[in-house]
């Protein structure tokens, strides 16, 4: 089910109790010299639609906010952004239009990096006042994350930014969108997770040119490949959290 696509009255038919409702995240921003600056939104909405195609009886999909946290790609230029506070706060306000609708299982599905650490807050904000109710958020690639790095042919195994991954997923998806003569090997960025600390850097003083991994390495087969693989999986994890038992105020787990 779209809610974009029903009407008012159709929503009200829709079971609050059992239905999951997924808000797709993600932003616009510089991909380097190669990529489109919606590549976030390329994949993420792409990943959405399909697993909705697959649990429409049970699921409830949410326009994308194409919008996201991109404070730290802004000196590259090419960026929309909103602050990383008011992102927590638009999230937040996005998800209680819903809960106080009476739905009672929220997942946001991420494609973008900077928008983990914002998502995650807002869930906890939230859970203060809707502790009855099932609130989830994760990015397709964590939950995707042992398929996807089987199918990545670089030493980098996770998807990073305009990467081998990135770049082969637009590849498959929207192929005329992908500047192939500008590809290069952008393995030479600086990590932000070192011996278990987390270095607060932009971008601009990881990146060299605005890409990270090895794109050069990408290929439209391994985005089919790796679209499936994504999609089969968060079906699964979806199917098996979307029919748990709801949170009690008492701390226990009442049938949905």
């Amino acid at each position: 089910m779209k809610y974009a696509e029903m009407t008012a009255v159709e929503l009200k038919n829709v079971s609050r109790d059992e239905t999951l409702v997924i808000l797709p995240i993600a932003a616009v921003e510089q991909h380097g010299p190669h990529m489109p600056t919606a590549t976030d939104e390329i994949i993420c909405t792409a990943v959405a639609e399909q697993v909705e195609q697959r649990l429409k009886e049970s699921l409830l999909l949410l326009p994308t906010l194409w919008l996201g946290a991109s404070q730290h790609h802004l000196r590259w230029g090419a960026t929309l952004t909103t602050r990383v506070e008011n992102y927590e706060t638009l999230l937040c306000e996005i998800c209680e239009t819903i809960l106080n609708d009476g739905f009672r299982r929220v997942l946001i599905l991420n494609g973008h990096g900077g928008n983990i650490a914002p998502m995650q807050i807002s869930l906890r904000r939230l859970q203060v006042q809707y502790r009855n109710c099932q609130l989830m958020a994760a990015s397709y690639w964590s939950i995707a994350e042992a398929e996807i790095a089987a199918l990545m042919e670089g030493e980098c195994k996770t998807v990073g930014h305009a990467c081998e991954a990135e770049t082969s997923l637009v590849m498959h998806l929207r192929p005329e969108l992908v500047r192939e003569s500008k590809i290069e090997n952008f393995d030479d960025y600086a990590l932000d997770l070192v011996d278990g600390v987390y270095l607060c850097n932009d971008m601009y003083q990881r990146t060299q040119k605005g890409a990270t991994g090895r794109p050069d390495l990408a290929s439209a087969g391994k985005g089919e490949q790796m679209f499936s693989v994504i999609c089969d999986r968060v079906v699964e994890v979806l199917q098996r959290l979307g029919h748990a038992p709801l949170p009690t105020l008492d701390g226990g787990f009442a049938e949905g």
